[in-house]
């Protein structure tokens, strides 16, 4: 069974779902709370019961906190068993990434295998169940140009200026 929480944050209607391994999910902030429940449907079993157990209260703790720049990392227990072996060491090597940080999918690729891994990376980049815990936005194309993100571009955008990252992109290219 797979839990999850809707609630609402100062960018939008966001979710969370868990299983008992830990945050299983993470919805981007979306325009209404339907979107987000639909969403968390395509994750499997989802209950939508109302209890809210303590991990999920803490991950809309530490998500809200973060949206509101109180709050640059996450102590969440995760499950990523969603992923391929390969897509796990992609989203591990991810949360490596610091806060304020941006790193291309080619540096991505040489930590988990070799340069000739990039498009690959990027393919689970784009897979990433836990965006903002697992930092994907961070991630940029070699050329220093935005890249894409699960979320949308404008949410890219919204994170990297949050972070104080967004400038150090080539004007013109984000």
């Amino acid at each position: 069974m797979i839990r999850s929480l809707v609630f609402k944050s100062s960018w939008g209607w966001a979710g969370i779902a868990e299983t008992a391994k830990g945050i299983h999910v993470v919805v981007l902030p979306q325009a209404s709370k339907k979107a987000v429940e639909s969403r968390l449907r395509t994750s499997g079993d989802v209950q939508f019961d109302g209890k809210i157990s303590p991990r999920l209260k803490a991950a809309r703790r530490q998500l809200t906190e973060f949206i509101r720049g109180k709050r640059t990392g996450f102590e969440l227990p995760l499950d990523l068993s969603r992923g391929t072996a390969f897509q796990r060491r992609v989203w591990r090597t991810l949360q490596r990434v610091p806060y304020g940080k941006l790193r291309s999918y080619q540096w991505v690729a040489r930590r988990v295998g070799g340069r000739r891994y990039a498009r690959a990376v990027g393919n689970a980049v784009g897979a990433n169940p836990l965006p903002i815990v697992i930092p994907c936005h961070r991630i940029v194309a070699h050329d220093a140009s935005l890249g894409g993100f699960s979320g949308g571009l404008s949410m890219k955008r919204k994170l990297l200026t949050l972070e104080g990252t967004l400038a150090q992109l080539r004007q013109g290219r984000a």
